[in-house]
């Protein structure tokens, strides 16, 4: 596999890392536990967050690449582009497999780590397949890079993934900007 390949990779595994370390703070996880009590919400929230996340990503990586601008290329392999859609449906796949294996679903008596992994999976999979989507049924090179409008389309799915954010994190985001704020250092005070 190329070393593009590789980067991306584990780009995607450094996001996905991040957000479940991040979660699995005692503080953040009491705090996101109780503020989205519900596992199916908690399950939704995760998913549009790793979509949000690696959808901008994304889109960052391919105006990297089409500007040939630091470490992001093309991902070629044996003089084939292969497209980040091609990784979205492998981790499609995967999820789809684990939870027929009844890892991660969500289920009472299951690993709330393992449902947070699947759903934050879920949703980066999808993020990078449905960023794609104009070669969906029409796989020619540079087809989706020749429309005008896909910076709308890029707009308007980020908003819509803000905005799923917001819905079912609103509590748990004003939560922890308040555990965040009240944590900071206090300045001293110069007492005369």
């Amino acid at each position: 596999m190329p070393a593009s390949a590789w980067l991306f990779a584990l780009s995607i595994a450094a996001i996905v890392f991040a957000i479940a370390l991040f979660l699995h703070q005692p503080k953040i996880r009491a705090i996101f536990h109780s503020h989205v009590p519900d596992v199916p919400r908690r399950r939704l929230l995760l998913a549009a967050t790793g979509f949000f996340i690696t959808f901008a990503a994304a889109r960052a990586v391919a105006y990297a690449a089409i500007r040939d601008v630091g470490p992001f290329h093309y991902i070629y392999f044996r003089g084939t582009h292969v497209h980040h859609l091609v990784f979205g449906i492998l981790l499609l796949l995967i999820v789809g497999f684990c939870w027929l294996l009844e890892v991660g679903t969500g289920a009472r008596g299951t690993s709330l780590f393992a449902s947070g992994l699947m759903s934050l999976l879920y949703g980066v999979g999808a993020a990078l397949t449905l960023d794609e989507f104009s070669i969906w049924l029409r796989v020619q090179e540079g087809v989706y890079n020749t429309r005008r409008d896909l910076v709308s389309v890029d707009a308007i799915a980020l908003f819509g993934a803000a905005l799923l954010i917001a819905i079912y994190g609103r509590s748990f985001a004003k939560a922890l900007g308040l555990e965040i704020w009240h944590s900071r250092p206090q300045p001293r005070r110069h007492h005369k």
